[in-house]
C-alpha cells in the first residue's frame, strides 16, 4: 500500500471519532422527541461520548504500545460498530445513553493509533506531510458530521444515522485487517505501569505542547458553542445564516491542516508552533474586538483563528513523535485526552463565563489562558 494510502486509511478510523460525535446534532429535537426524553439527556448523549472517549485515551495509550496497533485498533472498531448497532436498535434514551459510552470506548481507538502509526512509519518532512493529512481528516470530522446527519435523518429516520455508522465502521474494520500491517518496534514490549504517564508528563517540552493542545481545543468549542448566540443577539440571523458563517471556520482549519504538514519541510517545527499558536491567540482578541461592530470583520476574525489552529496541529504531533521515541502512543494517549478534555471543558465553564452575555469575558478568558500557554511553551523550548 502506498504510504498515502495508509495515511487516509488510518487516518478515517481517528476522523470517526469527532464524525460520530456530531453526526446527529442537527436532529436532536426529532431524537429526544421520538425517544419521549428531556432536552437535558439528550444533549448528555453528546457530552458523555466526548468526556469517554477523553479518558479512553489514557488507556489505549500504553495498550497501543504493549499489545500493537492492528490489534488494538481492530478490537476498537469492532465494539464501535455493536455499539452503533445498539444505537440504531434504541428504543429509550437510557439505552441510547450506554451505547454511546461504548461507541466512544470502542472509536476511540482510531486516534492513538493513527498518529502512532504515522510516527512510526514517516520521518523528517514526510511525517510532517503525513500529520497535515491526518489532522486534515479529524477537523472534517465535526464539520461533516451534521451535514450527514441531518440529510440521513430528514430523507429517512434518525435510527438509519446510526445504521450508517455502522456500515462504515465496518468498512473501516475490513480495510485496516486487509491492508494494515503492525508498525510497533520489534523487541518485548515493557509492561505497563502507571508511572509511564509521569514519564510522560514528566517531559517539559511535551507537556507544554499538550497544555497549548488543551487551551485550543476549549476556545475552539467556545466558538462551536457560543457563536451562534452572538450571531442571534447581534446580528438576527436564521439558523441556516449561522450554519453559513461557521463555513469558513471549518475551512480554515482544513486548509490549515494540510498546509501546516507541508510547511514543515521548510520551517523548524518550535518556532513554527510558537508563531501559529501567537496569532492564533491574538486571533480571539481581535474577535472580541470586532464581533459586535461588523458581521464581516467577525467572519474574518473567526476565519483567521480557524486557519492558525490548523497550521499549528501538524505541528503538535509531529513534536511529539520526536520528543517520545519509545512510548509514542502512551504519549499520543495523553496529547488526545488533553485535546478531548479541552472539547468537554469550553462548553461547561464558558456556560458560566457567558451567563451575563459578556462576550468579552467569554473569549477574553480563553485569549489570556491561550497567551499563558504560548508563554510557557516558550519557556520550555528554550530550556530544551
Amino acid at each position: 500500500m502506498s504510504p498515502r494510502l495508509l495515511t487516509f486509511m488510518v487516518a478515517f478510523a481517528a476522523f470517526l471519532g469527532p464524525f460520530t460525535q456530531t453526526v446527529y446534532a442537527p436532529i436532536l429535537p426529532e431524537l429526544g422527541g421520538a425517544l419521549r426524553t428531556t432536552p437535558f439527556l439528550i444533549n448528555l448523549s453528546i457530552s458523555i461520548f466526548t468526556l469517554v472517549l477523553a479518558f479512553m485515551q489514557i488507556i489505549y495509550g500504553p495498550l497501543v504500545d504493549r499489545s500493537g496497533r492492528k490489534r488494538t485498533l481492530l478490537a476498537g472498531l469492532a465494539i464501535y460498530i455493536v455499539a452503533s448497532l445498539g444505537c440504531f436498535l434504541a428504543d429509550r434514551i437510557e439505552t441510547l445513553l450506554a451505547f454511546r459510552a461504548l461507541q466512544a470506548v470502542g472509536i476511540a481507538a482510531g486516534a492513538v493509533v493513527a498518529v502512532t502509526v504515522i510516527g512510526d512509519r514517516f520521518e523528517g518532512a514526510a511525517r510532517g506531510r503525513a500529520m497535515g493529512s491526518f489532522q486534515m481528516m479529524v477537523a472534517l470530522g465535526p464539520v461533516v458530521g451534521p451535514v450527514v446527519g441531518g440529510f440521513v435523518g430528514e430523507h429517512l429516520d434518525f435510527h438509519y444515522v446510526f445504521l450508517l455508522l455502522a456500515i462504515v465502521g465496518a468498512a473501516a474494520l475490513l480495510s485496516n485487517a486487509i491492508w494494515l500491517r503492525e508498525t510497533r518496534p520489534a523487541g518485548e514490549p515493557r509492561a505497563f505501569h502507571p508511572a509511564q504517564y509521569l514519564e510522560v508528563l514528566g517531559n517539559r517540552q511535551g507537556l507544554a505542547i499538550m497544555l497549548l493542545s488543551f487551551v485550543q481545543y476549549y476556545a475552539f468549542y467556545n466558538y462551536l458553542v457560543f457563536m451562534p448566540r452572538v450571531l442571534d443577539a447581534v446580528y438576527g440571523l436564521s439558523a441556516s445564516e449561522k450554519g453559513l458563517v461557521f463555513l469558513p471556520l471549518s475551512v480554515a482549519v482544513v486548509i490549515g491542516s494540510y498546509v501546516g504538514g507541508r510547511l514543515l519541510g521548510h520551517w523548524r517545527p518550535r518556532p513554527m508552533l510558537l508563531v501559529t499558536a501567537l496569532l492564533n491567540a491574538l486571533s480571539l482578541l481581535l474577535f472580541v474586538a470586532v464581533a459586535p461592530l461588523s458581521l464581516v470583520a467577525l467572519v474574518v476574525a473567526v476565519t483567521a483563528f480557524g486557519l492558525f489552529l490548523g497550521l499549528s496541529l501538524p505541528v503538535q504531533t509531529s513534536l511529539l513523535m520526536d520528543l517520545y521515541q519509545h512510548n509514542r502512543a502512551t504519549a499520543v494517549g495523553s496529547y488526545n485526552f488533553f485535546r478531548f478534555m479541552g472539547m468537554a471543558t469550553g462548553p461547561v465553564l464558558g456556560s458560566w463565563l457567558f451567563q451575563d452575555g459578556n462576550l468579552g469575558l467569554l473569549y477574553g478568558f480563553a485569549a489570556a489562558a491561550f497567551l499563558l500557554a504560548v508563554g510557557n511553551a516558550q519557556l520550555r523550548f528554550r530550556r530544551g
